[in-house]
Protein backbone atom coordinates (compact mmCIF):
# COMPACT_ATOMS: atom_id res chain seq x y z
CA UNK A 1 0.00 0.00 0.00
CA UNK A 2 1.11 3.55 -0.68
CA UNK A 3 0.89 6.53 1.69
CA UNK A 4 -2.52 7.52 3.10
CA UNK A 5 -4.62 9.88 0.98
CA UNK A 6 -6.92 11.18 3.73
CA UNK A 7 -5.03 11.12 7.04
CA UNK A 8 -2.14 13.36 6.04
CA UNK A 9 0.15 12.39 8.88
CA UNK A 10 3.43 10.50 8.89
CA UNK A 11 4.67 7.50 10.82
CA UNK A 12 5.46 8.63 14.32
CA UNK A 13 2.46 10.97 14.37
CA UNK A 14 0.09 8.07 15.09
CA UNK A 15 0.46 6.04 18.29
CA UNK A 16 0.10 2.27 18.47
CA UNK A 17 -2.89 2.79 20.79
CA UNK A 18 -5.85 4.53 19.14
CA UNK A 19 -9.39 5.58 20.03
CA UNK A 20 -11.72 6.24 17.10
CA UNK A 21 -15.06 8.05 17.14
CA UNK A 22 -17.42 9.34 14.48
CA UNK A 23 -18.08 12.81 15.90
CA UNK A 24 -15.24 15.37 15.67
CA UNK A 25 -16.65 17.08 18.78
CA UNK A 26 -16.28 13.80 20.71
CA UNK A 27 -12.74 13.35 19.42
CA UNK A 28 -11.83 16.84 20.60
CA UNK A 29 -13.40 16.12 24.00
CA UNK A 30 -11.46 12.87 24.42
CA UNK A 31 -8.22 14.54 23.33
CA UNK A 32 -8.65 16.89 26.29
CA UNK A 33 -7.93 13.96 28.60
CA UNK A 34 -4.48 13.55 27.06
CA UNK A 35 -1.34 15.37 28.11
CA UNK A 36 -0.12 17.81 25.46
CA UNK A 37 -2.42 16.67 22.63
CA UNK A 38 -1.22 17.69 19.17
CA UNK A 39 -3.49 17.97 16.12
CA UNK A 40 -1.75 15.76 13.53
CA UNK A 41 -4.48 15.79 10.88
CA UNK A 42 -7.45 17.98 9.97
CA UNK A 43 -7.66 17.10 6.29
CA UNK A 44 -11.27 16.39 5.18
CA UNK A 45 -12.46 17.29 8.67
CA UNK A 46 -11.00 14.04 10.02
CA UNK A 47 -9.45 15.49 13.15
CA UNK A 48 -6.71 13.35 14.68
CA UNK A 49 -4.89 14.16 17.92
CA UNK A 50 -1.91 12.44 19.54
CA UNK A 51 -0.81 12.97 23.12
CA UNK A 52 0.01 10.93 26.20
CA UNK A 53 -2.10 9.28 28.88
CA UNK A 54 -0.30 8.14 32.00
CA UNK A 55 2.92 8.65 30.06
CA UNK A 56 1.94 6.41 27.13
CA UNK A 57 1.28 7.77 23.59
CA UNK A 58 -2.36 7.59 22.49
CA UNK A 59 -4.06 8.83 19.32
CA UNK A 60 -7.71 9.91 19.09
CA UNK A 61 -9.12 9.96 15.55
CA UNK A 62 -12.34 10.90 13.77
CA UNK A 63 -13.66 8.11 11.52
CA UNK A 64 -16.71 9.87 10.11
CA UNK A 65 -20.12 8.29 9.56
CA UNK A 66 -20.69 4.77 8.29
CA UNK A 67 -18.74 1.77 7.13
CA UNK A 68 -17.12 3.32 4.09
CA UNK A 69 -15.66 6.32 5.90
CA UNK A 70 -14.60 4.26 8.91
CA UNK A 71 -12.88 1.63 6.78
CA UNK A 72 -10.78 4.29 5.03
CA UNK A 73 -9.69 5.90 8.29
CA UNK A 74 -8.96 2.54 9.97
CA UNK A 75 -6.89 1.34 7.01
CA UNK A 76 -4.85 4.55 7.04
CA UNK A 77 -4.32 4.53 10.80
CA UNK A 78 -2.93 1.01 10.50
CA UNK A 79 -0.67 2.12 7.64
CA UNK A 80 0.67 4.75 10.04
CA UNK A 81 1.35 2.33 12.89
CA UNK A 82 -1.87 1.68 14.85
CA UNK A 83 -1.91 -1.72 16.57
CA UNK A 84 -4.81 -1.37 19.01
CA UNK A 85 -7.99 0.43 17.94
CA UNK A 86 -11.05 0.91 20.14
CA UNK A 87 -14.22 2.54 18.84
CA UNK A 88 -15.92 4.84 21.35
CA UNK A 89 -19.26 5.54 19.76
CA UNK A 90 -22.98 5.81 20.26
CA UNK A 91 -25.71 3.29 19.57
CA UNK A 92 -29.47 2.84 19.69
CA UNK A 93 -30.86 0.29 22.14
CA UNK A 94 -32.79 -2.65 20.71
CA UNK A 95 -33.65 -4.26 24.07
CA UNK A 96 -35.62 -2.79 26.99
CA UNK A 97 -32.88 -3.71 29.47
CA UNK A 98 -30.72 -0.90 28.08
CA UNK A 99 -31.43 2.63 29.28
CA UNK A 100 -30.23 5.80 27.61
CA UNK A 101 -26.77 6.54 28.99
CA UNK A 102 -25.88 2.87 29.51
CA UNK A 103 -22.95 1.24 27.73
CA UNK A 104 -22.48 -1.73 25.42
CA UNK A 105 -19.25 -3.67 25.02
CA UNK A 106 -19.68 -5.13 21.55
CA UNK A 107 -19.02 -8.87 21.34
CA UNK A 108 -19.60 -8.95 17.58
CA UNK A 109 -21.38 -7.13 14.78
CA UNK A 110 -24.04 -8.29 12.36
CA UNK A 111 -24.40 -6.49 9.04
CA UNK A 112 -26.00 -6.78 5.62
CA UNK A 113 -23.10 -8.22 3.64
CA UNK A 114 -23.70 -6.30 0.43
CA UNK A 115 -24.93 -3.17 2.20
CA UNK A 116 -21.56 -1.71 3.12
CA UNK A 117 -17.93 -1.60 2.05
CA UNK A 118 -17.13 -5.00 3.57
CA UNK A 119 -18.60 -6.70 0.52
CA UNK A 120 -15.62 -5.58 -1.53
CA UNK A 121 -13.08 -7.19 0.81
CA UNK A 122 -14.44 -10.72 0.23
CA UNK A 123 -17.17 -10.68 -2.46
CA UNK A 124 -19.78 -13.34 -1.83
CA UNK A 125 -18.50 -14.29 1.60
CA UNK A 126 -19.23 -13.36 5.21
CA UNK A 127 -16.19 -11.90 6.95
CA UNK A 128 -15.49 -12.48 10.67
CA UNK A 129 -16.94 -9.46 12.47
CA UNK A 130 -15.89 -10.14 16.06
CA UNK A 131 -13.50 -7.99 18.09
CA UNK A 132 -10.21 -9.13 19.55
CA UNK A 133 -10.93 -11.29 22.61
CA UNK A 134 -7.92 -10.07 24.63
CA UNK A 135 -8.69 -6.37 24.14
CA UNK A 136 -12.42 -6.87 24.70
CA UNK A 137 -11.78 -8.83 27.90
CA UNK A 138 -9.58 -6.04 29.21
CA UNK A 139 -12.22 -3.45 28.25
CA UNK A 140 -14.84 -5.38 30.25
CA UNK A 141 -12.49 -5.53 33.24
CA UNK A 142 -11.93 -1.77 33.16
CA UNK A 143 -15.65 -1.03 32.74
CA UNK A 144 -16.37 -3.12 35.83
CA UNK A 145 -13.67 -1.30 37.79
CA UNK A 146 -15.41 2.03 37.03
CA UNK A 147 -18.83 0.65 38.07
CA UNK A 148 -20.19 1.45 34.61
CA UNK A 149 -23.63 0.06 33.77
CA UNK A 150 -23.09 -2.01 30.66
CA UNK A 151 -24.07 -5.15 28.79
CA UNK A 152 -21.92 -7.34 26.59
CA UNK A 153 -23.54 -8.38 23.35
CA UNK A 154 -23.58 -8.19 19.55
CA UNK A 155 -24.62 -5.07 17.66
CA UNK A 156 -26.01 -4.49 14.20
CA UNK A 157 -23.89 -2.25 11.97
CA UNK A 158 -26.33 -0.41 9.73
CA UNK A 159 -25.30 1.58 6.68
CA UNK A 160 -28.48 3.69 6.69
CA UNK A 161 -29.21 5.90 9.68
CA UNK A 162 -32.85 6.59 8.77
CA UNK A 163 -33.86 3.21 7.32
CA UNK A 164 -35.23 1.57 10.48
CA UNK A 165 -38.91 0.63 10.48
CA UNK A 166 -41.16 -0.47 13.38
CA UNK A 167 -40.15 -4.10 12.90
CA UNK A 168 -36.39 -3.40 12.95
CA UNK A 169 -35.85 -3.65 16.72
CA UNK A 170 -38.06 -6.73 17.01
CA UNK A 171 -36.32 -8.49 14.13
CA UNK A 172 -32.77 -7.96 15.38
CA UNK A 173 -33.41 -8.31 19.12
CA UNK A 174 -35.01 -11.70 18.43
CA UNK A 175 -31.69 -12.66 16.85
CA UNK A 176 -29.71 -11.73 19.95
CA UNK A 177 -28.60 -8.23 18.89
CA UNK A 178 -28.69 -5.61 21.65
CA UNK A 179 -28.04 -2.31 19.84
CA UNK A 180 -27.65 -0.69 16.42
CA UNK A 181 -24.75 1.49 15.27
CA UNK A 182 -22.86 1.95 11.99
CA UNK A 183 -19.15 1.08 12.09
CA UNK A 184 -18.24 -1.88 14.33
CA UNK A 185 -18.52 -4.52 11.59
CA UNK A 186 -15.90 -2.74 9.51
CA UNK A 187 -13.58 -2.25 12.49
CA UNK A 188 -13.80 -5.88 13.59
CA UNK A 189 -13.46 -7.40 10.12
CA UNK A 190 -10.49 -5.20 9.27
CA UNK A 191 -8.77 -6.10 12.54
CA UNK A 192 -8.53 -9.72 11.40
CA UNK A 193 -7.54 -8.79 7.84
CA UNK A 194 -4.88 -6.25 8.84
CA UNK A 195 -3.79 -8.02 12.05
CA UNK A 196 -4.46 -5.41 14.72
CA UNK A 197 -6.45 -5.63 17.96
CA UNK A 198 -9.97 -4.15 18.05
CA UNK A 199 -12.76 -3.51 20.55
CA UNK A 200 -15.73 -1.18 20.95
CA UNK A 201 -17.44 0.60 23.83
CA UNK A 202 -20.74 2.22 22.84
CA UNK A 203 -22.93 4.71 24.68
CA UNK A 204 -26.69 4.29 24.33
CA UNK A 205 -27.88 7.66 23.02
CA UNK A 206 -31.43 6.61 22.08
CA UNK A 207 -33.75 3.63 22.22
CA UNK A 208 -35.84 2.00 19.53
CA UNK A 209 -37.97 0.18 22.10
CA UNK A 210 -38.69 2.80 24.80
CA UNK A 211 -38.36 6.56 25.28
CA UNK A 212 -38.31 6.80 21.50
CA UNK A 213 -38.51 10.60 21.44
CA UNK A 214 -35.30 11.00 23.46
CA UNK A 215 -31.97 11.36 21.66
CA UNK A 216 -29.02 12.64 23.68
CA UNK A 217 -27.16 15.53 22.09
CA UNK A 218 -23.35 15.77 22.03
CA UNK A 219 -23.49 18.16 24.99
CA UNK A 220 -25.81 15.90 26.98
CA UNK A 221 -23.55 12.94 26.24
CA UNK A 222 -20.47 14.76 27.54
CA UNK A 223 -20.29 13.18 31.05
CA UNK A 224 -21.01 9.71 29.62
CA UNK A 225 -18.28 10.20 27.02
CA UNK A 226 -15.80 11.24 29.71
CA UNK A 227 -16.41 8.06 31.73
CA UNK A 228 -16.25 5.92 28.58
CA UNK A 229 -13.03 7.62 27.49
CA UNK A 230 -11.43 6.94 30.87
CA UNK A 231 -12.42 3.27 30.58
CA UNK A 232 -10.96 3.00 27.08
CA UNK A 233 -7.80 4.93 27.90
CA UNK A 234 -7.15 2.77 30.96
CA UNK A 235 -7.67 -0.28 28.74
CA UNK A 236 -5.24 0.88 26.08
CA UNK A 237 -2.42 1.80 28.45
CA UNK A 238 -2.64 -1.62 30.12
CA UNK A 239 -2.31 -3.76 27.00
CA UNK A 240 0.62 -6.19 27.21
CA UNK A 241 -0.13 -8.48 24.26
Amino acid sequence: MGPPFHILAKKGDIAERVIIAGDPYRVKQISGLLDNPVLVNENRGLFVYTGKYKGIPVTVATHGIGSGSAAIVIEELVMLGAKYIVRLGTAGALIPELDIGDYVVASGAACIHNGNSLGQYAPGYCLPTAPSPQLTGLLIEKAKSKNAKFVVGPVFSSDSFYAENPEFAKYWSERGVVAVEMECASLFALSWIRRFHSAALLIISDSLVKDKSVFLTANELKPRVELAATIVLDTLVDVDF
